[in-house]
């Protein structure tokens, strides 16, 4: 299975999902004992070991799922975005001079006015973007839209035919969608609208109480077919009262409040169980589209993007184009 041992404790990797083993994983990773890279002043591991750790936390969350050879070859951009820090806008100035030496008037006044607007509004954290075509998975989208507790339930949902793509049943996890593409679920397969099962609650003033009636079921035996239990009686009609209401169930997982938001480039009707894919995640400066537990613009991201930098593969034959994964454009 791929969702066998994910949450285990002792590797701590945020995943797709809303478990409580998860939201832990996370805490661990970002506030407690397992935190490796982030918020650290001195490092005493090698730059190369690092980058393989960052790369390590953001694959575990996006798309772990994905070969890693699959995920280089189909899923990375073919120009990777610059994640340079804001550090690197003192390095302009050297370059100003040199264009104002060489009498390139018009090239160091627009240099200069572009390093002027990114210090004013900072640079976009286009690092994240590195993930836009794993966002664009149709079992990532049902999970971002709320449709599922985890991307490994949204595939078999798509594998097990409750999903429809424009109308039309699809069973294929690994379609990337196109701008305009409509997603529906079968409400049936929801488990967020399906009704809890009550839980059964004793005491030991119950266990007393059906003591007794053991004792004295020889005297009461022909009452107690025809008297029925008067807490059996209010929970049915507990329960017939609430389905009458004619509301739709709407049940949220354990620890599930701090995940539940839907990305921009998302537009999910919860009344027909329906999601419209309308464009590519895109990020600006100071906002990032593409969710994720790490910081858009930190050092996890910025780790990740020189490893792959290095390792991604560049060259795509007619055979690798044939395997390609369905790709709507």
């Amino acid at each position: 299975m791929r969702d066998a041992h994910i949450y285990n404790f002792k590797r701590g990797l945020p995943r797709m999902s809303w478990h409580p083993h998860n939201l832990y994983n996370l805490w661990r990773r970002s506030y407690g004992p397992l935190e490796k890279i982030t918020n650290r002043v001195e490092y005493k591991e090698s730059l190369n070991w690092r980058r393989w750790t960052a790369k390590a936390l953001l694959r575990a969350y996006h798309g772990d799922f994905i070969n890693e050879k699959i995920f280089k070859r189909w899923y990375l951009p073919e120009t990777l975005p610059d994640v340079r820090p804001t550090e690197a806008l003192k390095k302009v100035e050297p370059v100003l001079e040199v264009n104002r030496w060489a009498n390139k008037q018009e090239a160091a006044q627009k240099m200069e006015k572009r390093a002027e607007e990114e210090r004013q509004k900072g640079l976009a954290p286009v690092g994240s973007l590195m993930f836009t075509e794993v966002e664009r998975r149709i079992d990532v989208v049902i999970f971002r839209a709320c449709f599922a507790h985890s991307v490994y339930e949204a595939r078999r949902l798509v594998i097990h035919g409750d999903v429809l793509l424009n109308g039309k049943k699809h069973t294929n996890p690994n379609t990337r969608l196109a701008p305009g593409d409509m997603v529906s679920v079968d409400p049936k397969a929801i488990r967020f609208l399906q009704d809890r099962p009550d839980p059964v609650e004793e005491d030991a003033d119950t266990a007393e109480e059906a003591a007794d009636a053991a004792g004295e079921a020889s005297e009461s035996k022909s009452e107690s077919k025809t008297v029925p239990s008067t807490s059996r009686f209010s929970k049915k009609h507990s329960t017939s009262s609430s389905s009458n209401t004619g509301l739709t169930p709407f049940n949220l997982p354990p620890y599930a409040s701090p995940f539940l938001f839907i990305p921009a480039y998302l537009e999910p009707s919860f009344a027909t169980c329906s999601v419209i894919y309308l464009r590519h995640p895109t990020a600006r400066p100071g906002y990032s589209e593409v969710p994720t537990p790490w910081d858009a613009d930190g050092e996890v991201v910025r780790l990740t993007w020189e490893w792959y930098s290095k390792r991604r593969m560049r060259i795509r034959s007619k055979s690798q184009l044939a395997r390609m994964p369905d790709n709507r454009q």
